[in-house]
């Protein structure tokens, strides 16, 4: 058929039909689904550039998702000549993690920023600012503005400490509105660049060949506002220092938010008092500074006389000067021009700017209440945090598959052009929400799936029939393949075989078919795989109470290991090993009264002292196992062990698995760097004074190539390891985490684990490890059709060729990121096709093929690139690339070449396909309109900068962390989500609105909650009334709020209950389990806290997203000069 095709209405796929029996067939038709979850991620990410933006409404509630799955989808094509809006996944939050420090406190704005809206009236003139304290007069505004010429000369008087940050008004000569004149190189250690002054953008709608497309530009020159001659210095020597000078005088003002009526602003990085005792950092996520900073209290003054206040915190039209952000501020120095009375300034406003909550919340209204339905080729689905429900009818749900365009160029010259990545995130066994259909499995019996001679292609919905059927062509390699007899069907009148409906490799984009024996290794059908529990019962582990914690966990949790659909019991076996600097086996065969032990001194040379009893059923050997998890912490109760080995004990459960003849997965639990005598001894390498040089690529090296030999071992046996860690310091993640990594599986922290604030997440954590779905001995394969190929891979996985993706284990967590490449040229009319062929044992033992197919469009015009790309993807792969690059390159090359690559395809879109216009302005792409605030959120992260707290196994941790999430999750780890608590409808089950990620959004009256998908913070104001502490803690005041809690209370009241419902949605929504961190305004941990608030300026050196963007600006106008 071709691809182009209309789908077909044929019969749905509500009643069973021939080929499918015995499967259970949800209704497929458009009817809505009574009970389907609304969106799974609460609301994200706001607006992108250009987009309307209507005033989010009350999140919708979110069921917890099953999976990361994709948001949902909806809208199918739309007429071309009209843009759809809500195309685009932009919403995604990130969670670049969070930066911000020095308060950053603007009131509160909120106005609605509409495409095509005129500029806000103003009646002053952006012009050049400098921080200095806030004038007092509108006549002192003007003098204290009117001597700073943007010119050359400005190095003489340096800015006030800490602030140095100018912003100059947007002109159409050659310094940039953005301020490129007085610009530091972005990377220079000293932190962000300088904001922007710049009127709300006007959007302008640069018409496009045969359409207009929005996108969204800053105000170029401003009325009444010479020009500087072109000349005027753009280097970076105009821009002062931005330390060591002296604090000029305070001028009187309107009081900064933060900051008390007299006084300078208190806009230097906070003080920093004793640092928290461990104790407070006990396995807190890494990330935000923790040195018991303590951070000035939002705004909460009465304006000062002589300003208007307005109801959403601006000061008349000239909003208050705000800490880190353009504003008159204190003792601005005079650049060296004699005064004259420029109008007052006004600063870029960050209402003004795209907003990630008002793009998500867009897409959601657009987006959220239709199907997504696939039969059309290169759709851009709903963005992830809108929840939709997919139809699949011939492409594979954006659960499973999202790309960074899905609309490709036909050129390899057009695609270096645009610097644009062609890549594809893959989940390729995604949970789905449960109205949504599995994929069908299919068995076509002894001869297997139908595949193409050439290229081994599986049969799919694009591959064409001819000669009545008895041939068909391949849609990738173009070959002739005769169809099998018992295979062949008569073709109807528009030459589609007659059961298209009735074979779901025809007619759905997803699906999987049962493996011959061809597929099994050595020709023989897989043994079922096992899971072998290795306990670390060194002094550590005992003391803490991790050893008896684990046992009493794994007594039920062994009835609940994974299982195929209708099966009794799981045909899982399981082991038990512990260890320290030896290694323990257990016997727990059936026919014994009680377990018997063995232990294994010789851990030069790892065997397995017993072949029978070790791997044994759990129904079969029930009370031998009770009867040794009972045994385990009295063993070594008082042991004085404290010294581990590590590589000896996944050498140990390989063997037991090569005995066994089985595929499986390790679950280790271990506590400390291990330094006994054995193979893979490690030594304490952490050295913080490597960070910023070159040698900091070391320390995300493993030290030894010991672990990446044993870890091609592991892949080949299909023996996975997933690794819970427990440290109280330095443990090596780097070296430790490699076998997890290169197997697919997975690595928990818990740093200085507390058995009382702790328990309850590892527990989870485990719980969900244990049962999730997974996939044994598995192998995925990209093919493309002529044209693209896949050239590069990203994520936890084994390559031992160019081609294959081989993974010990796979689970329904993981992404593997797939970069395509051009090697010819491709055609519009005949698009793109991938197909991603996973080959896998199931946990009953049962080879399987899942097959995804996706069909893409391709496009000679950049304008038709720039529509359907989608920036959470992008940023996801962008993320990868980096996070790959800090292994060989240094921190400081692989961020700039991110800001090149993102202001590269930013000045491609801006040269080629926005209409022609001022150079002041900034012009970004509608779906692109978020990628300079997401960027700036990976730039920030802790990997590409981290802040004094983060410690090296922080870092190693989240880089491989990252490595395999997928597009869900890396949204709201760069952008977190942000709710303010107080404003939640009791009586409604939605989520409360989101609000943007930035310190000036907080109001001390109120209470807010942030989740990054590894952490969620309950901030509490200095103001909250004291009936909302009593409802929410259970105490009477501000003050005995513990910081201790790690889950809220449990109390009768509808507050309570609203806060734990929306806690425990979130927690539904992520794969792993949240820790839940109480911070009081004002208090140690809220340095912690501000560091996710990712809009502000961050404490290690990262910039506003109102300073990033203007340096973004500059870097794309230098491209274009």
């Amino acid at each position: 058929m071709s691809v182009n095709q209309q789908a077909h209405t044929g019969p749905p796929y509500g009643q069973p039909q021939p080929g499918y029996q015995g499967f259970q067939q949800p209704a497929y038709g458009g009817q809505s689904l009574p009970g389907a979850p609304q969106s799974q991620y609460g609301a994200y990410n706001g607006p992108v550039p250009g987009y309307q933006q209507p005033v989010p409404p009350q999140g919708s509630l979110r069921a917890p998702p099953t999976s990361g799955a994709p948001p949902p989808a909806s809208g199918a094509s739309h007429p071309s000549g009209h843009v759809a809006y809500s195309q685009f996944e932009h919403g995604d939050v990130q969670n670049g993690i969070p930066a911000s420090a020095a308060p950053m406190q603007r009131p509160p704005a909120s106005q609605p920023f509409l495409p095509g809206s005129a500029p806000t009236p103003v009646s002053q003139i952006s012009t050049f600012q400098q921080y200095g304290p806030p004038p007092g007069s509108v006549q002192q505004l003007r003098n204290h503005m009117a001597g700073m010429t943007i010119g050359s000369t400005a190095a003489s008087a340096p800015p006030p400490a800490g602030l140095g940050y100018a912003s100059v008004p947007p002109v159409s000569g050659s310094v940039s509105a953005a301020g490129s004149g007085l610009y530091t190189p972005y990377s220079a250690s000293q932190g962000a660049p300088p904001p922007s002054v710049s009127q709300p953008l006007p959007v302008a709608q640069p018409p496009f060949p045969g359409q207009t497309m929005p996108t969204q530009r800053l105000p170029a020159q401003l009325p009444g506002f010479t020009p500087p001659p072109p000349s005027t210095g753009v280097g970076p020597s105009s821009y002062p220092p931005t330390t060591g000078a002296p604090r000029p005088p305070a001028m009187p003002g309107p009081p900064l938010p933060g900051q008390t009526l007299a006084g300078p602003p208190s806009s230097q990085p906070n003080h920093v008092s004793s640092p928290p005792p461990p104790s407070t950092m006990a396995g807190l996520h890494p990330g935000p500074p923790m040195s018991g900073l303590h951070g000035p209290p939002p705004p909460t003054h009465p304006p000062q006389p002589g300003y208007q206040m307005q109801q959403n915190g601006s000061f008349g039209q000239m909003r208050g000067p705000q800490p880190n952000y353009g504003g008159a501020y204190p003792g601005a120095p005079n650049y060296g021009s004699p005064p004259g009375p420029p109008p007052p300034p006004k600063r870029l406003d960050p209402d003004s700017i795209p907003s990630p909550i008002q793009v998500i919340e867009d897409d959601r209204n657009n987006r959220g209440s239709e199907p997504f339905v696939t039969g059309v080729r290169g759709q851009v689905p709903p963005l992830v945090t809108t929840n939709f429900l997919v139809k699949d009818q011939g492409n594979a749900s954006p659960r499973y598959i999202r790309c960074t365009s899905y609309n490709i160029p036909c050129t390899s010259d057009m695609a270096k052009q645009s610097q644009v990545p062609l890549a594809a995130v893959i989940k390729p066994l995604a949970t789905l929400p449960p109205e949504e259909t599995l994929p069908y499995l299919v068995d076509h019996g002894e001869s297997g799936p139908v595949r193409c001679n050439r290229c081994k292609a599986y049969m799919c919905p694009f591959m064409q029939f001819i000669e009545g059927g008895r041939r068909f062509q391949c849609c990738f390699c173009s070959c002739v393949t005769e169809v099998p007899p018992h295979y062949f069907q008569h073709l109807d009148h528009t030459g589609k075989r007659v059961d298209f409906y009735d074979r779901p490799e025809l007619s759905l984009g997803s699906y999987e078919f049962l493996a011959t024996v061809d597929y099994c290794k050595n020709n023989k059908f897989p043994s079922p795989p096992a899971f072998i529990f290795m306990i670390d019962v060194s002094y550590n582990a005992v003391k803490s109470g991790l050893v008896r914690l684990i046992c009493e966990e794994l007594k039920s949790l062994l009835d609940y290991l994974p299982r195929e659909g209708n099966m009794e019991e799981s045909a899982i076996r399981v082991g038990f090993v512990t260890y320290n600097k030896v290694l323990h086996f257990y016997n727990v065969k059936s026919s014994l009264a009680q377990p018997q032990m063995m232990v294994v001194s010789d851990v030069a040379d790892m065997f397995v002292p017993l072949l029978d009893g070790f791997l044994v059923n759990v129904n079969e050997s029930r009370t031998v196992i009770a009867s040794l998890l009972d045994q385990i912490p009295e063993m070594f109760a008082d042991t004085r062990e404290t010294e581990t080995v590590f590589a000896p004990v996944i050498q140990a459960g390989l063997e037991a698995l090569k005995a066994a003849e089985c595929a499986g997965k390790l679950f280790i639990f271990h506590t400390s760097l291990p330094i006994a005598e054995a193979p893979g001894k490690l030594k304490n390498r952490d050295d913080r004074k490597l960070i910023n040089t070159d040698k900091e690529k070391t320390l995300f090296q493993p030290q030894t190539s010991f672990y990446n030999n044993l870890a091609k071992d592991c892949v080949a046996q299909g023996c996975c390891v997933d690794l819970f860690l427990f440290p109280n310091q330095y443990l090596d993640v780097a070296t430790l985490g490699v076998v997890p990594y290169q197997t697919g599986g997975s690595i928990y922290k818990y740093a200085y684990f507390q058995l009382e604030t702790d328990q309850y997440r590892f527990l989870n954590d485990l719980r969900r490890d244990v049962q999730k779905e997974v996939g044994f001995d598995a192998v995925m394969r990209v093919r493309t059709s002529t044209g693209i190929r896949a050239t590069d891979f990203f994520g936890a996985f084994y390559m031992s060729n160019t081609t294959d993706v081989e993974m010990a284990g796979l689970d329904c967590d993981k992404t593997i990121t797939v970069e395509f490449k051009h090697d010819d040229k491709l055609s519009e009319d005949s698009g793109a096709l991938l197909q991603c062929a996973l080959l896998y044992t199931s946990c009953a033992g049962q080879r399987r093929l899942r097959i995804h197919n996706l069909s893409l469009n391709c496009c000679t015009q950049l304008a038709d690139l720039y529509r359907n790309c989608e920036t959470d993807t992008l940023i996801n792969y962008l993320a990868k690339y980096a996070y790959r690059g800090v292994l060989s390159s240094p921190v400081k090359t692989v961020r700039d070449a991110l800001i090149n690559q993102c202001a590269q395809i930013l000045a491609c879109y801006r040269k080629n396909c926005a209409s022609p216009s001022s150079a002041g302005q900034l012009i970004l792409p509608e779906c692109m309109k978020l990628l300079p605030v997401y960027l700036n959120c990976v730039l920030k992260s802790d990997v590409l900068q981290p802040g004094p707290e983060v410690t090296t196994d922080d870092r190693a941790y989240i880089r491989q962390l990252v490595t395999s999430m997928d597009v869900a999750e890396t949204n709201v780890f760069f952008y977190p989500r942000l709710l303010p608590l107080t404003k939640a409808d009791v009586d409604s089950d939605s989520l409360p609105a989101a609000i943007r990620n930035s310190e000036e959004r907080l109001s001390k009256g109120d209470i807010y909650l942030l989740e990054n998908g590894l952490n969620i913070f309950v901030w509490v104001g200095v103001n909250v009334q004291q009936s909302l502490i009593q409802n929410l803690f259970g105490v009477s005041s501000f003050s005995q709020i513990s910081n201790a809690l790690s889950t809220l209370p449990v109390l009768e009241n509808p507050f309570s209950k609203k806060v734990r419902s929306v806690v425990d949605m979130l927690q539904g929504q992520r794969s792993r389990y949240m820790k839940l961190i109480i911070v009081k305004q004002e208090d140690k941990l809220e340095m912690l806290f501000k560091h996710f608030l990712v809009e502000d300026k961050s404490l290690s050196g990262g910039a506003s997203y109102v300073d990033f963007l203007c340096h973004m600006h500059k870097e794309i106008r230098q491209l274009l000069s």
